[in-house]
């Protein structure tokens, strides 16, 4: 297990206590789970995400990851439609471990109010969750 300070937690991204992170750009918001929430899960062996269309309220679950210790639920920071699902996860769902900004990504959504982002928590503020869990 990664010590927090030893975390990758971009500045530009915002999370959940829930450890999953939104990321805008433009009028989308992409959507995954933090490097602290893969390196407590352990080797990821399967995730299940929704199909393009479903819509999601803000906190409900979209979907599930299964490691090789658990499965845990994926709440949505924002609530929106899928318009677009990362399906090289299926093949390759290790890829949330390895890079869980990047090539990790789960969701692409069309949020409804993009001023519900304005409820997650910046970098800092994640920590501080993180540090209290520890």
């Amino acid at each position: 297990m990664k010590m927090i300070d030893d975390l990758n937690l971009p500045e530009t991204y915002l999370y959940m206590e829930d450890h999953t992170w939104a990321k805008r750009y433009g009028e989308r918001v992409k959507i995954g789970i933090s490097d602290y929430a893969q390196d407590q899960l352990g080797e990821i062996i399967y995730v299940e995400l929704p199909q393009i269309g479903e819509f999601f309220e803000k906190n409900s679950v979209f979907g599930t990851v299964e490691s090789v210790k658990a499965t845990s639920e994926l709440y949505m920071p924002v609530g929106g439609e899928v318009v677009e699902i990362n399906t090289f996860l299926k093949g390759s769902p290790n890829l949330v471990n390895k890079s869980p900004y990047d090539k990790g990504w789960m969701i692409d959504i069309k949020p409804h109010d993009l001023k519900e982002l304005d409820t997650l928590l910046t970098k800092e503020a994640y920590i501080e969750i993180l540090k209290k869990e520890d």
